[in-house]
């Protein structure tokens, strides 16, 4: 009875990690993602034991019912959960590890049509956002989490986290932006978007620059204020106001400005 105990974890992880369940029945009856499992796991068997055909008829079929697309070939471990579900595409070689959560839109899929190894490696624990598309035959290391529409092309080491396209670590040892960095992560991860203290490092970026530049104007002033209280003013930023007589001997010619 191996499948009755798979069940029960996989519906306890349901439990676990999405508040408005309620009640056993409600999961087992309404959730996409129970029921892509409850396929997959079907499909897989048979996928081993090379019914292939029959394997992709289950896999097809599970598709039209629950709008999840698990190939039979991928590998999926204990706890797995899929949040709304809609729109996930799982490739033929992706491997899942225990207790990994993904929600609708996510994409692990390949970017090559060469054989083998072609679709990403998710380790324990990890969480992928909506919408997010995480490529080729790369790992991802447990408990890391990558954000909402992130494009992940690349290895992700453990426990980090990832936003962006292309997708960035944000949680690098030694960053500059350490403190605010810090902060964003107290407030939690957020599957289906970052919140407004976005820790992106390009944001992060144009707002350091921004913060600089304010900095700058700030110690001009007090320089300027120095030098005019010795007497000295070449600070002088006031724009000139333009009056007609200083346009005097200037006329326009066919769309051309020339001096008399």
């Amino acid at each position: 009875m191996g499948w009755f105990k798979d069940l029960k974890e996989d519906v306890a992880a349901v439990f676990e990690r999405d508040p408005a369940a309620r009640t056993t029945l409600e999961v087992v009856l309404t959730y996409p993602g129970v029921h892509a499992l409850i396929w997959h796991r079907l499909a897989h068997a048979l996928w081993v034991r090379r019914w292939r055909f029959m394997a992709r008829l289950i896999s097809a079929s599970s598709r039209f019912l629950t709008g999840i697309e698990i190939h039979p070939g991928a590998c999926i471990g204990r706890r797995f959960f899929i949040d709304h579900g809609m729109g996930v595409v799982i490739g033929e070689t992706a491997e899942i590890g225990d207790d990994v959560t993904l929600y609708h839109g996510v994409t692990l899929g390949g970017t090559s049509w060469k054989p083998g190894k072609r679709h990403p490696s998710l380790g324990k624990g990890v969480v992928v956002g909506a919408g997010a598309k995480v490529l080729g035959p790369i790992h991802v290391g447990d408990g890391a989490k990558i954000g909402s529409n992130a494009v992940v092309v690349k290895p992700v080491p453990a426990a980090a986290t990832v936003v962006g396209n292309p997708g960035r670590i944000i949680n690098r040892d030694g960053d500059p932006h350490k403190e605010r960095i810090a902060y964003a992560q107290s407030l939690g991860f957020h599957a289906y978007g970052m919140d407004s203290a976005d820790p992106d490092p390009v944001a992060l970026a144009i707002r350091s620059l921004l913060d600089h530049m304010q900095a700058v104007d700030r110690r001009m002033d007090v320089f300027c204020q120095a030098m005019k209280a010795g007497g000295i003013d070449l600070c002088d930023t006031t724009v000139p106001v333009l009056k007609d007589e200083d346009f005097a001997g200037v006329k326009d010619e066919g769309g051309d400005v020339n001096v008399d």
